[in-house]
Formats: structure tokens, sequence, C-alpha cells
């Protein structure tokens, strides 16, 4: 079975700046793939790119068998993306919300419930985004995510702005997502705890990905 995620020598540009410079990378469907490096060496490009949203200018892509040289635009009802923004509407209730994230997807809304049961927020269904607080907003985006039931997760700094208990519920969404037959691939400054999440590790500087080890 061909890997969910095949870079070879991919280059993406902002402007006239490298983002991502000659980047080689696979992950396997079902593995989770930690991307780890500094600030600035490419890990949300590398996503952005991963997602169909960020075009190569150079090498080959290939994500859940879509040429993204080709057409990047034909991966993206395949893959879910979590920024460090949400994305959500204000105006919307939590239901709301996560009935459109399915809706998006082609899912029906029978997803959007569950995920709301998943996350424990159907006793907040009823309320606006806008009167949420910054954890429960986030915890929305991962309902969210859970009603698209994308075969490939990406997810950016997904613990940031949590606390323990949501980061639990992270760690155990990540878990239950391979385990499922899902792939997962996570930019994450918290190492030990994405570490002990990854069947594989990458450092990425300069635009350049490189393998660490396999740790599972």
């Amino acid at each position: 079975m061909a890997p969910a995620i095949r870079l070879r020598s991919a280059v993406a540009l902002v402007g006239r700046f490298p983002v991502l410079a000659g980047a080689d990378l696979e992950v396997g469907r079902g593995e989770v793939a930690l991307v780890h490096g500094p600030n600035g060496a490419g890990k949300t490009s590398l996503l952005r790119a991963c997602a169909g949203l960020l075009p190569l200018t150079d090498g080959d892509a290939e994500v859940l068998g879509h040429d993204l040289r080709a057409d990047r635009r034909s991966v993206r009802r395949s893959v879910a993306l979590l920024g460090h923004a949400t994305f959500l509407y204000d105006d919307l209730t939590v239901a709301e919300q996560a009935a459109f994230a399915a809706r998006a997807f082609h899912r029906p809304k029978t997803s959007a419930d569950e995920a709301l049961v998943h996350l424990g927020l159907e006793g907040r269904a009823g309320v606006q985004i806008a009167r949420l607080s910054a954890g429960q907003r986030r915890r929305v985006a991962l309902a969210c995510l859970i009603a698209r039931d994308a075969p490939l997760w990406l997810l950016d700094e997904p613990h940031a702005g949590l606390d323990a208990a949501n980061r639990d519920v992270v760690d155990a969404l990540i878990r239950e997502r391979a385990t499922s037959g899902g792939t997962v691939m996570l930019a994450s400054h918290e190492l030990d705890r994405a570490r002990a999440l990854a069947d594989r590790t990458f450092a990425i500087a300069g635009g350049r990905v490189q393998e660490d080890a396999r740790v599972a």
C-alpha cells in the first residue's frame, strides 16, 4: 500500500523565500508522525503543503494518492487541518458549528452529534461560539475535527492553550485515530508529550526534513 504522505525534494515558496527547501518525508498509513524544529523552521508550511493549501514549485508530493503538483486542491476533502486559529464562526452555536464541519466533508449530522458527545460538549450544544472560553473553543475545534472523519489529520501545536485535562483528551483522540486506521501528522514543541504518541519523528530546519529514529 502506498504511504499516506510522500514528499521528494519538495520546494515551496512564500514570496521568494523557500519555506520548504527540498523536503523529503514519508509517513505510512495508520502512523502518527511528529515534526519538530525551531520557530520558522517550516513546520506549519509543511502541514499546509500536505493539506493542499501551499503550492509546491518543485519536487514531488503525493498525499493519500493525490498528486499535489498536478492538483493540490483534490486532497482537501481527505484532510483535516487544525492550526493555531480555530476558524470557528462566533454567531453559530456549538451544535451548528459541528454540523457545518460535518456537512462540508459530506458527513451525516450524526457525525457531528457523536463528536460533541465524544468531547463532552453535548451540554453546550446550544451555546454560541462567541460565549465560549479559549479552552472551550479549542475543544469545539477538536469536535469538528472528529466530525469531518478525514483519513489524515494535520495538527499544528494541538496542545497549545489547553489545560492538563484537555491535553490528555488530545492525546487520547490521536491514539484513537491511529488505532482506527487514520494517519496523524503533528507539529509540536512539547516533545516529551508528542514523542510518546509518535511512531516516527522528523526534525525540520531551514525547510529540510530529516527522520530522527523509529520510536515504536
